[in-house]
């Protein structure tokens, strides 16, 4: 199990690793340590919705690739366009491997989401520092004996205000939600004052009105 703040040292050490080796004649040995891949707990999957009215939910929803190491993951965060500067109705998701990122999934149609509603002037301030330090919650293991009930999180760009959740498995599982929204509350230093809501799936999709009741709030 591998603590988030190993992660963020890992890709310092890395980056310090190739600054060193450009500088090595081409014939250096490099040390073994910057060979070796760290293994993630889990593989997980990261995809892309965008929303193009012409196509079915299904068919905008794209996988981009998986990973299972730490190297992996920041080579592929690195690379890819900051949540901030996705168009409107775009997503991000980052799923367990195996996990869809959709309501119907076996392994999320029982479970719920830790919500954050952020509005559009948050989008440039805090949006991509929140999504980065909710991706290295999940693949770190920073809900520790409560990981087996992460599925994943989804980043949503909307005009009206984005928004971020982080699914889990049981939304029955009470006192393990409420230390994961704790926790993930503690990680992205939201004020006590700012209260964020847990939402069941099956109350998101039979809702009648334009919201969705908090089953939970921390």
């Amino acid at each position: 199990m591998m603590a988030c703040e190993q992660l963020h040292e890992i890709e310092e050490s890395k980056t310090e690793g190739e600054a060193e080796d450009s500088s090595s004649s081409a014939c250096a040995v490099m040390d073994p340590e910057f060979l070796m891949k760290h293994p993630l707990q889990h593989k997980w999957a990261l995809w892309f919705f965008k929303n193009d009215r012409t196509k079915d939910w299904t068919s905008n929803l794209k996988l981009i690739t998986s990973f299972d190491t730490v190297e992996d993951f920041w080579g592929l965060f690195n690379h890819v366009q900051p949540a901030s500067k996705l168009p409107s109705g775009c997503d991000y998701s980052l799923f367990k491997d195996g996990i869809e990122p959709k309501w119907e999934d076996e392994q999320n149609k029982r479970g719920g989401r830790w919500l954050i509603n952020l509005d559009k002037k948050e989008r440039h301030s805090c949006l991509d520092d929140f999504w980065l330090e909710t991706l290295l919650c999940l693949i770190g293991e920073a809900f520790e004996s409560h990981s087996d009930q992460i599925c994943g999180a989804v980043v949503n760009i909307r005009n009206k205000g984005d928004k971020l959740g982080l699914w889990t498995h049981d939304a029955t599982k009470n006192a393990a939600t409420l230390d994961i929204g704790k926790k993930l509350k503690e990680r992205l230093n939201i004020p006590n004052k700012l209260p964020i809501g847990y939402q069941a799936h099956t109350d998101t999709m039979s809702k009648s009105g334009s919201t969705t009741k908090n089953r939970f709030t921390v």
